[in-house]
């Protein structure tokens, strides 16, 4: 079993509709999606976290606080395609109410110690839109480092990206 000190890590199955609709439409990840998630939109997204099962072995994860039971977010590993490169990736959504905790910095940690030591990656990357000032300091609290930008295409909308990388042996 995935775990951090105060988090363990579970697949996202279907059941858990209701508290990913709930993460997912929470205002804070509204204005960083930039839209609203539909009940088809996080039926969609519940598929594709099963389907990076199926392919990668991993996923984003729910997040769930050990002492209480509540789940946090969801925090993973995922396997990315930038302007035409495949590359793993680390991920961070967080309810609301759970930001501001040390969580995402915790599970990210967590992640990266996962994909260096048991997977075997040799870099790992975030993909930051720029305005997510948060995001962007828990990838520099796990020693990532700013590399470049691109264009994401995300629901036909141009979206800018910052790219953070953290090699195996600047960890």
């Amino acid at each position: 079993m995935l775990e951090s000190k105060r988090l363990i890590f579970r697949k996202v199955e279907d059941d858990d509709f209701d508290v990913i609709a709930k993460m997912m439409r929470d205002e804070g990840v509204r204005r960083i999606w930039g839209h609203y998630f539909s009940d088809d939109d996080v039926r969609a997204w519940i598929e594709r976290r099963k389907k990076g099962y199926q392919d990668h072995g991993i996923d984003y994860l729910l997040a769930i606080q050990k002492e209480t039971g509540e789940v946090v977010g969801q925090i993973g590993i995922l396997r990315e395609n930038i302007e035409g490169k495949d590359v793993w990736g680390i991920g961070y959504i967080l309810n609301g109410d759970a930001r501001g905790c040390g969580y995402a910095t915790e599970g990210a940690k967590a992640m990266a110690e996962y994909a260096f030591e048991t997977m075997g990656v040799e870099k790992l990357i975030c993909d930051i839109r720029p305005m997510n000032t948060e995001s962007i300091a828990v990838a520099k609290r796990i020693g990532m480092k700013e590399t470049g930008s691109f264009i994401k295409i995300y629901h036909g909308e141009e979206m800018p990206h910052l790219v953070f990388e953290l090699d195996r042996e600047d960890r």
